[in-house]
């Protein structure tokens, strides 16, 4: 018989043989929900009073983790921990751990690919050719991204990969940092700065109460006309309805959006029909490798909680025990 119940409230890959594995052999029972909406998660939780959860995107609320006495740990399947009740965990001595560098060169990967796929405009040739349109000059002419400049809010450890790759290819890069940190061959700027002068805006920003919808009319407003905006960080960072309305009044020329608010969100409405925005699913962290790493960590997270150690990335300053 197993020594501890561990929920897993959802996942977003094909099978659970690596959580599996790592948690049978610390002695531990995966219980795996089925439906993700709080009420249904609460239930599970007091029903099998589990001693852990793992989270992907599920909310991870005060009532799910209070329905069971022997939690111990939170563990989010991912970098962001805005889906977890954080200042509850923090109060009641239960640990809250992540994987902050699981997916850094996928997202930094994607972030640039979302720069390309505008700054060419792949996705509307694409879909103009299929649709019958055979036509190299539909849309306004496109211009060399060398010499371009990329604007990054957040110099953090994604940010930082993206500068390295962005110079290799010619651009210019500019980036704010909360922090102070500095690169070399990047200029940290003002915000209003690199909104004003930065050809692609790419948002890698935590979502916090102070950031979520940060972004708004007020920013679209300092971009240049012919600019796009890249969310590669947390969709509600953006105020969409602005964005729907940048795009209108043809403030900028376009965004990609591989977050949005909520998701999946509705594509049939403003923003995300508009054909200058590409949307991807959520995708930016996604290889082979990054999922193995992170769901490999994760279990590991959680077993040694469970065991009395203290795990990697604790997020909220405590300790096991």
């Amino acid at each position: 018989m197993s020594k501890y119940r561990v929920l897993l409230t959802d996942f977003a890959w094909e099978d659970l043989e690596i959580e599996k594995q790592t948690l049978t052999d610390g002695g531990a029972e995966l219980i795996v929900a089925t439906e993700k909406d709080e009420d249904s998660l609460a239930a599970l939780a007091q029903q099998h009073q589990v001693d852990a959860i793992m989270t992907n995107w599920a909310q991870v609320t005060e009532k799910v983790i209070s329905a069971s006495p022997n939690v111990k740990i939170v563990a989010r399947l991912g970098i962001g921990l805005d889906n977890i009740d954080m200042d509850y965990c923090t109060q009641h001595g239960i640990l809250v751990t992540n994987t902050p560098d699981y997916c850094l060169i996928e997202v930094a990967e994607h972030t640039l690919a979302l720069l390309f796929a505008c700054a060419r405009k792949v996705a509307m040739y694409h879909h103009d050719t299929m649709s019958g349109k055979y036509d190299l000059q539909a849309g306004p002419m496109m211009r060399r991204m060398e010499g371009q400049t990329l604007g990054i809010v957040g110099l953090g450890n994604i940010g930082e990969i993206l500068a390295k790759k962005a110079k290799c290819l010619g651009l210019n890069v500019l980036a704010t940092s909360r922090s102070g940190k500095t690169m070399e061959g990047v200029e940290t700027v003002e915000l209003d700065r690199l909104l004003a002068e930065s050809d692609f805006v790419s948002l890698l920003i935590p979502a916090t109460p102070e950031t979520r919808k940060s972004f708004g009319a007020e920013q679209f407003r300092k971009m240049k006309p012919t600019a796009y905006l890249i969310n590669t960080a947390r969709g509600a960072i953006v105020d969409h309805d602005a964005l729907a309305a940048a795009l209108e009044g043809g403030e900028i020329a376009g965004a990609a959006l591989d977050v949005q608010d909520p998701e999946p969100c509705d594509l049939t409405i403003a923003p995300y029909n508009d054909p200058r925005v590409i949307v991807t699913p959520h995708a930016a962290f996604v290889s082979v490798e990054s999922l193995e790493n992170m769901r490999s960590r994760v279990a590991r997270q959680v077993i040694d909680c469970l065991e009395g150690k203290t795990p990697e990335n604790v997020r909220n300053g405590l300790a096991a025990g």
